[in-house]
């Protein structure tokens, strides 16, 4: 299989679809019913990238905004991914290795501081014989199915045919990815019953495996500027904790930089990285001995990219930590000596003759 795509991509941002499941039935994959807007809010995703082995190991914790009860999304990867339950726990450690320093300094004299119920059934693939079912799984809360299609129009078939929305917009978005022969991973989530309308979805980690030649990161997506408009929503956050042998850079292509930046870089100590691996229920010998953890930051706009983002090694390895936060405390003034000697001298004289004239006129009246 050619995995290489002029669109260099790897999971293809989350695609926010329309669902067409009757409200009453609670499904485990990601997708909206008609009319009802959905799109990516923010997301904060591991990458551990093993060079050697071109094995990439992508955690996803993202949440959604969505007036609907149920939504989906579709993933492509360049190849067949193993699909498994990640940690949560590793994100909020590795939140607490790149936090900023906090330093404690005077404050300055004379002034102020400052669950899931079962999914419908899916079809057989017999039934639609230019898509296959590679494989279907609940999994994290996910119900998951990895499709193969020989064609964009076959895989708008296939998700018309089991709820999904289907539109030339997300034809558009398919194409290059079926015409590579990459898998498609349809994923559906149901909210909470007793949640509002509008309010944010969180998904679990789900940890996605594959080979692949180069590390990549989901970025292309189908136009969502009415819906993020429908839902009042400007930006999202996109946190990106990359974990390989070297610093790495992200990159999209020479005429479109990424807008992300870097906030964080340094070796991981054996000790954190032997965590990290534990935490994510990945094999130890997934990252390297002496590892890097680069973390990105990227308000990632509702706009179409021209590419995927990939991932190439920086050719500053320099360490980038955060500013420190300045923490200002309040002090005791050493004593003035030569200023309690003014007092004296001006205060006390005066004090001294009074005495004087007293004792005095007490001796001749004594």
């Amino acid at each position: 299989m050619n995995r290489t795509v002029s669109l260099t991509g790897l999971l293809a941002a989350a695609v926010c679809l329309a669902l067409h499941l009757p409200l009453s039935a609670s499904a485990c994959c990601p997708a909206p019913p008609s009319g009802k807007p959905v799109i990516n809010a923010d997301q904060t995703v591991i990458i551990v990238w093993d060079a050697a082995a071109k094995m990439q190991h992508f955690i996803r914790r993202a949440s959604f905004k969505s007036e609907a009860e149920d939504f989906g999304f579709l993933v492509p990867t360049p190849s067949r991914p193993e699909l498994n339950e990640s940690g949560n726990e590793a994100f909020p450690y590795l939140q607490r290795l790149t936090a900023p320093v906090t330093t404690r300094v005077p404050r300055p004299r004379g002034g102020m501081g400052c669950g899931c119920a079962e999914a419908p059934a899916a079809k057989s693939a017999g039934e639609l014989p230019n898509v296959e079912v590679v494989e279907e799984k609940l999994v994290a809360g996910f119900n998951a199915v990895v499709l193969q299609a020989e064609s964009a129009e076959a895989l708008i078939n296939w998700l018309e045919d089991h709820g999904y929305a289907f539109s030339p917009e997300v034809q558009e978005w398919a194409e290059p990815y079926v015409q590579a022969g990459w898998k498609i991973t349809a994923l559906k989530i149901a909210k909470d019953a007793e949640g509002a309308h509008g309010k944010d979805v969180s998904a679990a980690a789900l940890r996605m495996s594959f080979q692949t030649d180069q590390p990549l990161f989901p970025y292309r997506e189908p136009d969502m500027s009415d819906a993020a408009g429908a839902l009042r929503a400007t930006d999202r956050l996109l946190r990106i904790y990359f974990l390989a042998e070297a610093r790495y850079q992200g990159e999209l292509t020479q005429q479109s930089s990424w807008t992300g930046e870097v906030s964080w870089a340094d070796k991981l100590t054996s000790g954190d990285r032997k965590k990290v691996l534990e935490l994510l229920g990945v094999p130890e010998d997934a990252a390297p001995a002496e590892c890097w953890l680069t973390e990105f930051e990227d308000h990632w706009p509702y706009r179409p990219a021209p590419t995927d983002l990939h991932f190439a090694r920086n050719e500053n390895q320099g360490t980038v930590k955060r500013p420190p936060i300045i923490e200002y405390v309040s002090t005791v003034s050493p004593p003035d000596v030569m200023g309690c000697a003014l007092i004296a001298v001006v205060v006390g004289a005066p004090l001294l003759r009074l005495f004087g004239r007293w004792r005095r006129a007490w001796w001749k009246n004594g």
